[in-house]
């Protein structure tokens, strides 16, 4: 009887051994055959059995179903987007806990100086997890703005240059509306009471401060500029702004615009068209938004750039004067054969 017992025993020993050597090989012996790093990408939108297809196609697993196994008991249920780079040998357990901890970790987003919406898909996606295509198509869909009162002439007023921190899995979506948020906690009570005084909207704001920006990017003319344009809306004239044309024109390069160009029929073209163009021609800074807000009062309704193209200008409040500036702007443009 004795002798049973530990023959029994033994037996039940060597199962448990084997059990357990079973489980170690599942969970910690080596599972991907890949002999250098590989990288997955895993979009947005992937689920457990295409996540599968991905490391079948790369031809990741010696053994699929012992991977089945360990993501099972270490439920791993919910698949994460992002890159991720496979080294060779790693064991199951190894695989789950790198894909299941996924990508999210903060990252650092700036952005300054762009002017149209596929400079700003693209910059975004150069740091961010999505593709271009991913956050142009939040970007460009009607829909999407409609719940925010907006377009995609408007949309670009939310989008304030500055340093952001952001999670790298976040969706196209919850990016958006991340800056949605930040724009509308911009748009603080003060900031609102003054352009309600102007008798400016926010988006009116923004764009007559990305017309500011784009004529002259330092602060001591900035407030002077906004000034000169308020001063104009009020009078019901054309702004007359240069950099509005060439946004109509698509064409940031030019350095002199000609009277042909005046022509272009386009709503941007402040020219042809009284009033603000329908939104910003740039991403207007913050601080270029305040300095429309706190615009220095004058009565200077023309400006043009010095001869001396140190991207300063003359003001004035007679036309006379200002076609004599302008006179010796254009004759110090031709003077270096500056043609467009």
């Amino acid at each position: 009887m004795k002798k049973v017992f530990m023959i029994t025993a033994a037996v039940l020993l060597l199962l448990a051994l084997i059990a357990v050597g079973a489980v170690c090989y599942t969970v910690f012996f080596p599972n991907t055959k890949n002999k250098t790093e590989v990288t997955i990408h895993i979009p947005f939108g992937t689920d457990y059995l295409q996540l599968l297809d991905s490391l079948d196609k790369h031809d990741i697993l010696f053994n699929e179903g012992t991977f089945d196994i360990v993501t099972h008991y270490m439920k791993y249920k919910k698949v994460k987007v992002g890159d991720y780079t496979i080294q060779p040998k790693m064991s199951n357990y190894q695989l789950v806990r790198m894909l299941r901890a996924g990508q999210h970790y903060p990252v650092k987003f700036s952005f300054n100086n762009i002017r149209t919406l596929n400079q700003f898909v693209k910059r975004a996606s150069e740091v961010m997890f999505f593709n271009e295509k991913e956050l142009a198509a939040v970007i460009y869909d009607t829909r999407f703005w409609k719940q925010y009162d907006l377009n995609i002439f408007t949309c670009p007023q939310i989008f304030i240059p500055d340093s952001y921190e952001f999670y790298y899995d976040i969706t196209p979506e919850e990016f958006v509306r991340k800056f949605y948020n930040i724009h509308q906690n911009f748009w603080n009570e003060n900031r609102l009471k003054l352009a309600e005084e102007i008798g400016l909207t926010p988006l009116e704001v923004s764009t007559l401060a990305s017309i500011v920006e784009e004529e002259n990017h330092r602060p001591e003319e900035k407030a002077i500029i906004a000034g000169l344009y308020i001063n104009r809306l009020r009078k019901n004239m054309l702004l007359q702004s240069d950099p509005t044309v060439k946004f109509a024109l698509r064409d940031f390069t030019r350095q002199r615009i000609l009277n042909s160009d005046l022509k272009v029929d386009s709503p941007y073209n402040t020219y042809m068209y009284k009033g603000l163009p329908p939104g910003p021609i740039r991403f207007p800074e913050g601080s270029t938004i305040d300095s429309v807000l706190h615009y220095t009062h004058h009565n200077y309704l023309y400006m043009c750039a010095k001869e001396d193209f140190s991207g300063y200008h003359n003001f004035t409040s007679s036309a006379a004067v200002h076609q004599q500036n302008a006179n010796r702007y254009r004759s110090a443009l031709n003077k270096r054969n500056i043609k467009k």
